[in-house]
């Protein structure tokens, strides 16, 4: 049993670790506040190769492991978590299409998504079906050789820049169980009867833009159904969201690390009653709480992710990781501020940022009470870990 990172893995890191110093966190606070998009920080990424990452090789991919993913999020989300999600859904759609796309799919789109030159999201969730996705409304109606879909989604990181864009939709809406009659469909930019609505307010997770999207009478051809099989689309999606919550717990974890160097360098610093407030023991017992459930949190996220490396089932290790990790980064966010005092209330602060981007990881893939079932689920049928 090794807790170590190989020397390549050790070695990716540090190369993901200088970058997210030097070019992410010297700009991050201002553009957060300002609600401007990363677009220097997103050329430096393509040209470092991060938009293949699940890419195999052969396409022109990086095709790096599951436990170097987890590294990516942890380091660039200790800078500005926002950032982190523009690669995580276009990593999510590269994924699903390296996967479980034709060979002439993968032709297609895996090589410029590898680049960068063209990006991509997911569109699964709407305005009435989030958890419950076998719930969506978003219908797609065969005509002939191609698909016509009506419906819309909602939330969807990367909706203006994503080309084509996977949609969960519904091919056989009276299909018995449901997720028999559901079909991701690919959704190429300028198609006739697609329009991106508005960019939705947030409380964090600034940077990327989440948006409404729309489908009216839109017609796809039927070469980009996913895999060119109906009816297997719930499947498709839900084996991406088992790999995107390892990239959500190592977001969780980069932004509960930034929180606790934060606090540390802060109460060094900082003096009250003649000596640094590092020195008393109620903050002391809060970094040494912080400390511990880091650690735990990422040797949690490299577990989910080796298993995924080993390529067996893996739902309940990514479930527990990222809900662990991510309710772990929300007390961490909330420490933070209770040891920085009203200085942590300030935007002339981090901590702040931290404090608003880490409700989010407990949302993302997959809300943390759906994840709590998921877990039971497999502990009740004998798949304990």
């Amino acid at each position: 049993m090794d807790f170590e990172l190989s020397e390549q893995q050790a070695a990716f890191r540090d190369l993901m670790r200088d970058f997210a110093r030097r070019s992410i966190a010297p700009v991050a606070r201002e553009s957060e506040l300002a609600g401007r998009y990363p677009t220097e920080i997103v050329d430096e990424m393509k040209a470092m190769g991060l938009f293949g990452m699940l890419v195999p090789e052969e396409y022109g991919g990086i095709g790096i492991d599951a436990v170097s993913y987890a590294i990516v999020f942890e380091e660039i989300s200790k800078a500005w978590m926002g950032v982190a999600g523009i690669l995580g859904s276009h990593s999510l759609a590269t994924w699903m299409v390296a996967q479980h796309g034709t060979d002439e799919q993968k032709r297609r789109w895996l090589p410029d998504w590898a680049s960068g030159q063209r990006r991509s999201g997911i569109a699964l969730t709407e305005p009435g079906a989030g958890s419950d996705l076998q719930g969506i409304s978003t219908l797609a109606r065969r005509d002939g050789d191609r698909y016509v879909i009506n419906g819309a989604k909602t939330w969807i990181t990367n909706a203006r820049h994503a080309d084509p864009l996977p949609v969960l939709v519904k091919t056989d809406p009276d299909a018995q169980p449901r997720h028999k009659g559901m079909t991701i469909l690919m959704v190429e930019q300028g198609t006739p009867g697609f329009t991106v609505g508005k960019d939705l307010g947030k409380l964090g997770y600034k940077g990327p833009e989440s948006s409404e999207v729309f489908f009216s009478d839109c017609a796809v051809p039927i070469e980009n159904l996913l895999g060119g099989k109906e009816g297997q689309g719930l499947q498709q999606a839900l084996s991406a969201l088992e790999f995107g919550r390892v990239n959500i717990a190592g977001r969780a974890v980069g932004v509960a690390q930034a929180c606790l160097d934060r606090s540390l360098e802060y109460a060094r610093a900082r003096h009250a009653f003649g000596r640094p407030i590092a020195e008393f023991q109620a903050i002391q017992l809060k970094l040494a709480d912080m400390a511990t459930e880091v650690q735990a949190a990422r040797l949690l996220t490299w577990w989910a992710a080796s298993a995924l490396d080993a390529g067996r089932r893996a739902d309940m290790e990514t479930g527990m990781a990222k809900l662990y990790a991510s309710e772990m980064c929300i007390k961490a966010a909330l420490e933070a501020m209770r040891i920085h005092g009203g200085y942590g209330y300030s935007t002339e602060y981090e901590i702040e940022r931290f404090y608003r981007d880490a409700p989010l990881m407990a949302i993302g893939e997959g809300t943390n009470d759906i994840l709590r079932t998921v877990i039971a689920r497999q502990l009740v049928r004998g798949q304990g870990a």
